[in-house]
């Protein structure tokens, strides 16, 4: 194996272990409530 496939591939790995996560996604309802909610308390 090659110095630069070894790097590239240890940069791969290290870009997959830090990746960050999204969270849960919202339904549309869900949403549709939080921007519901906020205009009432304006």
């Amino acid at each position: 194996m090659s110095h630069s496939k070894r790097r590239k591939e240890n940069q791969w790995k290290i870009r997959k272990q830090t990746q960050q996560p999204h969270g849960k996604i919202k339904s549309l309802a869900a949403y549709s409530d939080e921007y519901d909610a906020q205009q009432s308390s304006r």
